[in-house]
């Protein structure tokens, strides 16, 4: 067992986010220690969008690219691990990884994203990210114009149907039962053409993950080429809990302008604290976490 490693930082998560803060402080001239499993949220996403210069691109590219880039940067180490366990000690903290591992650092940084709870729906983990999307500014482009659904009821159908309506005139709200919309609600979106389905959903019918045809408890099933939904969420990883870091009530880990948690030196990033879940917004939030992580440990010792 390794107890004698110790790190300016150690960054929990080697996607966007947690290579974007490895960056910063390795040009920092900061000894950082990345730990990664390699099990990214959008590993089934065929093309990330509405990222300047990576448009079109796969996740894997960018990411592969990011960590070749950051991997210059002799101060910063990698290891492909799980990190499952976390201790506050004097001056620091201690991470244990699922080999047997421990790390020391005076700071840490989550980026550990989140992890989705699909629905009970047969198919749906298969199309998750290719046709049945989170997001309309990452995918709504492709999927323009075409028999889209939303899976979702009340005020958020109301509210997402209202969004999406922009990217297709040709759009469906599934509400998977009984409909908890307002009589004021489906007059609006009746006003706009959009249909309002209550039959409950059993299975989607696709082709390596692009949707075919909804299909319903009852036979029958509908033509349809995108779905967007919300799905519930929980923490990829649970040492900020553990180690006492507030969260908001939507499931996020709180933090503050500077990307640092309630714990002090504990800094988190990208998905797990923010529902703008864009590469985007993932890499600028890494950036601003590595930078004022940077500026504290400074001001720490000078």
């Amino acid at each position: 067992m390794n107890t004698n490693n110790h790190f300016d930082t150690i960054i929990i998560g080697g996607s966007y986010s947690g290579l974007a803060a490895a960056m910063a402080l390795g040009r920092a001239l900061r000894k950082v220690l990345v730990i990664d499993s390699e099990m990214p949220c959008n590993r089934q996403t065929p093309h990330s969008h509405n990222f300047l210069t990576q448009d079109g691109k796969t996740p894997k590219e960018i990411a592969t690219l990011a960590r070749q880039q950051v991997a210059k940067y002799n101060t910063v180490q990698f290891i492909n691990d799980l990190a499952t366990n976390g201790l506050k000690i004097e001056n620091g903290f201690e991470i244990q990884t699922s080999s047997g591992d421990k790390y020391t650092a005076t700071k840490l940084v989550f980026a550990t994203g989140i992890k989705d709870k699909t629905p009970d729906i047969k198919a749906f983990s298969e199309c998750w990210g290719i046709s049945v999307l989170h997001c309309p500014y990452c995918h709504g482009y492709e999927v323009r114009n075409e028999l889209t659904g939303i899976l979702g009821n009340g005020e958020y159908g109301f509210e997402f149907s209202k969004l999406i309506s922009n990217w297709t005139k040709d759009l469906t709200l599934f509400t998977n039962g009984f409909s908890t919309l307002t009589k004021e609600q489906k007059a609006v979106l009746e006003k706009h053409q959009i249909k309002i389905v209550e039959n409950e959903v059993e299975e989607i019918e696709h082709v390596n993950g692009h949707i075919e045809n909804i299909v319903f408890k009852d036979g029958t099933k509908r033509m349809i080429k995108a779905i967007y939904t919300k799905l519930p969420f929980e923490q990829h990883c649970s040492i900020p809990e553990q180690l006492g870091c507030q969260m908001t009530e939507d499931g996020y880990i709180n933090t503050d302008a500077m990307n640092q948690t309630n714990i002090h030196g504990l800094f988190a990033c990208g998905d797990n604290t923010s529902r703008f879940r864009t590469v985007a917004n993932a890499v600028a939030m890494g950036t601003a976490a590595g930078m004022m992580l940077n500026k504290q440990l400074i001001e720490e010792t000078f």
